[in-house]
């Protein structure tokens, strides 16, 4: 069993940064995708950013720019460096490793979510 674990999240004005974590305990995990979700009070999760295995990104238009996905297979560390950090990036960030047909947004394993609070 898969268990990510976000890290990372915290309150910062608008305009400033913050870098979120998610590390996964599994001897498989440079050859898994993974992606950054984030759900808002009211809303519906939405998706952020994939990283394939391979290393190749996808972006929410909404943070192109602005966010940066990364991993470290060495560490098991997944990231996601958020600049520019905007009052609508208010949410739960959620991580989500492996891919699996069936499950939400098509992702195996998810973690507890790390809150980011951006103020005006």
């Amino acid at each position: 069993q898969v268990q990510p674990v976000e890290s990372g999240g915290g309150s910062v004005q608008a305009g400033g940064s913050l870098r979120l974590s998610c590390t996964a305990s599994t001897y498989a995990y440079s050859s898994y995708s993974m992606g950054w979700f984030r759900q808002a009070p009211g809303k519906e999760r939405e998706g952020v950013s994939n990283i394939t295995s391979a290393g190749t990104t996808t972006y929410a238009d909404s943070v192109k720019g602005r966010f940066t996905i990364s991993k470290d297979n060495a560490k098991n560390t997944l990231y996601l460096q958020m600049n520019s950090l905007k009052p609508e990036d208010t949410a739960m960030y959620y991580c989500a490793v492996g891919r699996a047909r069936g499950r939400p947004f098509g992702f195996a394993y998810w973690g507890q979510g790390t809150q980011v609070t951006v103020s005006s």
